[in-house]
């Protein structure tokens, strides 16, 4: 265990997108007051030799790494080059600078999709490489898993205090509302949104509706990552969630019911349902006294508030509106 100074030099790469910009936010409600961002235009984290430069110059203690490429199936389906290579050359420049620049401890962010399509529910932190990954997210799955054993590895040669949690899948402010890219929750939202404003009366849905997710707000999320790097420094990743899941049928009804009550329910079962079920084992991050707070109709309709807000300032990351730079 150990205290983070509130004058720390901390370096969220990633700061402007769902996961960093949360983190952001609470590290200053918790009073930290030397954050260190850096965006895109300024610093590309997959060039190794300008990513040395900027720690170099800026000389972090800790970092958290939130950065990288992420969407939902169509994304992950349609661009599985750009995911792999963008996510591994991310995680491999950071992490080897913050080896070079003596960086006191790094927290690595996975996702929940490096574990096996058919691992057993709840998924445990030891299934890890212990069966096929889901076809339509490999490669971004892949990556994520490299990223785990990079950090493992640098513990194991240089001592480096690397650690690595896996979050379940995320919502909140800032999400991305493309159809074409985003994640199931921010997609329905917008869906629902969309045939609001037109008057539709059917929402279609892609497969069947019988998968099941789980979902954690990302501001829960932020905090496990603060609670994280002080509370936690073992070896092996550790999973972040709320152990509870449902059905992507009850997930399009809760987002129906909040947002366009009117509206129908149509699944078109030409599209892949991915993994059948995803549900993390959080008994590990549980043990060292951390949960989630924010309940997910709260966290729907907080999040569908906070879209139509950004809606009106041009704010939303989606199809129609200027993306915001993440």
């Amino acid at each position: 265990m150990i205290s983070v100074a509130k004058d720390a030099r901390i370096f969220v790469a990633g700061h402007a997108g769902l996961v960093g910009s949360a983190v952001i936010r609470k590290l200053g409600v918790a009073g930290f007051t030397n954050l260190l961002v850096a965006r895109r235009d300024q610093l590309d984290l997959r060039d190794q030799a300008a990513v040395n430069y900027w720690f170099r110059a800026n000389r972090p203690e800790y970092v958290y790494l939130v950065a990288g490429t992420v969407g939902g199936i169509m994304a992950n389906s349609t661009r599985p080059a750009e995911f792999l290579y963008d996510n591994m050359m991310i995680h491999g420049t950071v992490v080897h600078a913050s080896y070079l620049y003596g960086v006191t401890k790094l927290l690595y962010l996975g996702s929940s999709c490096i574990y096996p399509r058919d691992a057993t529910q709840p998924i445990t932190e030891d299934q890890l490489l212990t069966g096929p990954l889901e076809p339509t997210n490999e490669s971004y799955a892949l990556a994520k898993i490299t990223g785990i054993k990079l950090c493992s590895s640098y513990r194991a040669q240089y001592g480096s205090n690397f650690i690595s949690a896996m979050p379940t899948n995320l919502y909140g402010p800032n999400d991305n509302f493309d159809l074409n890219s985003s994640h199931v929750l921010p997609a329905l939202i917008r869906k629902f949104d969309d045939a609001k404003a037109s008057s539709a009366t059917a929402v279609e849905i892609w497969g069947t509706g019988s998968a099941k997710r789980e979902f954690l707000h990302v501001d829960d999320l932020a905090t496990a990552c603060l609670f994280l790097m002080e509370h936690y420094d073992e070896e092996g990743h550790i999973n972040v969630g709320t152990g509870e899941d449902r059905s992507i049928r009850e997930l399009a009804e809760l987002v129906r019911d909040i947002v366009y009550p009117q509206a129908e329910l149509v699944f078109d079962t030409t599209k892949p349902d991915g993994t059948p079920r995803k549900v993390l084992d959080v008994s590990k991050l549980r043990s060292l006294g951390w949960s989630p707070t924010i309940d997910l109709e709260d966290g729907i309709r907080s999040t569908y508030q906070w879209f139509l807000q950004a809606q009106k300032t041009g704010a939303v990351r989606g199809a129609e509106i200027v993306l915001a730079p993440s």
